[in-house]
């Protein structure tokens, strides 16, 4: 059994649209995945939403039990949080939490594109 965190706009669960920023958005998803099954999804609030507070929302997503978080846009220092914490990071997806969501169980959304500043070159994990 996975957890799986989809950072969204609104709280349409699977209908829903995918944030661009993992810790700017007004509500998370939580699915339970076994396997390729869906088995449970909850829309959950964001209670960092429109606080910056560094370092609060990994420690949040955590707390869910969540195994992997997906959302449009991350930084570096959020990914190594999420690392850091044993939550696997999957950015750069956007559109309908749904299709994400399929994607990423099929294999076809992995890693991590993070934020274009100007950081040298991302580490992929294979």
């Amino acid at each position: 059994m996975r957890r799986i965190a989809l950072a969204t706009e609104d709280n349409q669960e699977l209908s829903g649209q995918i944030s661009q920023h993992f810790g700017r958005c007004p509500y998370y998803l939580i699915v339970e995945v076994e396997g390729l099954e869906i088995e449970k999804t909850e829309s959950i609030d964001n209670p960092y939403y429109n606080s910056h507070a560094p370092g609060m929302v990994p420690q949040f997503i955590n707390e869910q039990g969540v195994n992997v978080m997906i959302a449009g846009g991350m930084g570096p220092m959020a990914i190594d949080m999420f690392t850091g914490l044993g939550i696997e990071v999957v950015s750069g997806a956007a559109g309908n939490a749904g299709n994400v969501l399929q994607a990423y169980l099929r294999g076809e959304i992995t890693g991590v594109e993070p934020c274009q500043h100007d950081h040298p070159e991302g580490h992929h994990h294979g």
